[in-house]
């Protein structure tokens, strides 16, 4: 069994963290410490919350549809996209298998990455008892190949802004993939960071996500604000819009 990361205080979900929403989808701006589904810990996952939310604003005493469509790490902060309808639900599965939806993440590192810009691929494998992914520079038994794009985007008090753009999405791909190239993620010592985080999160966070509705068959962006904790606003102005 995983061992539980955290002792966190559950806060509502309510208006000022709502991204988007219509009437086939809701996008949340998920803080660090929240867990996208129940899990062994049992704390109140954010699913449960957002089903709260949209029950409550609409009146629905018999509850609301929710549909993970996609899921963030613990420690991870930004958008998480859910499913209000099973129609879009599905829509939005096929989407992300074939790779439709397009998601910018923001990682603060230590490390200057050398080289500043590049590809990452490796063959990931995920301990599932102790909640960890090892990275392996070819194909393995039981691994799964997972690429990811980087750039380095800004410096700041020693301090490196990195743009993350992942092609495939693997349970911790990019902590893992951007410790193995030398630069960890500021607060993740599961992956070679010299100490936690005091905040019980890391400095990743999901910034964008865009893609063609799967019902009105418009394009969406959808970006989340950085959290307000005295440190993540200091980078918001060098994110590339």
């Amino acid at each position: 069994m995983a061992r539980p990361e955290f002792n966190y205080t559950s806060y509502d979900i309510t208006d000022k963290d709502i991204l988007y929403e219509d009437n086939h989808l809701i996008a949340v701006n998920k803080r660090a410490g929240d867990i996208v589904q129940v899990d062994e810990t049992g704390d109140e996952s954010l699913d449960e919350k957002v089903k709260k939310y949209i029950a409550k604003k609409y009146n629905k005493p018999n509850g609301a549809f929710l549909g993970v469509v996609h899921r963030l790490d613990r420690p991870v902060s930004g958008v998480i996209l859910f499913a209000k309808t099973s129609k879009a639900l599905d829509r939005i599965n096929k989407m992300f298998k074939s790779r439709d939806m397009h998601k910018t993440y923001y990682a603060v590192v230590r490390k200057r990455p050398h080289p500043e810009t590049g590809t990452l691929i490796h063959w990931l494998v995920k301990n599932s008892q102790k909640n960890v992914t090892k990275a392996h520079d070819r194909e393995v038994q039981g691994s799964l190949r997972s690429e990811l794009h980087y750039k380095l985007v800004a410096e700041l008090n020693g301090y490196y802004l990195i743009e993350v753009d992942p092609i495939t999405g693997r349970p911790h791909q990019i902590r893992v993939q951007l410790s193995t190239l030398g630069t960890p993620i500021v607060g993740d010592n599961k992956y070679g960071y010299p100490r936690g985080s005091l905040r019980k999160s890391i400095c990743l966070h999901a910034r964008r996500l865009t893609f063609i509705h799967p019902v009105k068959n418009e394009p969406i962006e959808i970006i989340a604000p950085v959290p307000h904790d005295g440190f993540w606003e200091k980078f918001e102005g060098m994110m590339i819009q």
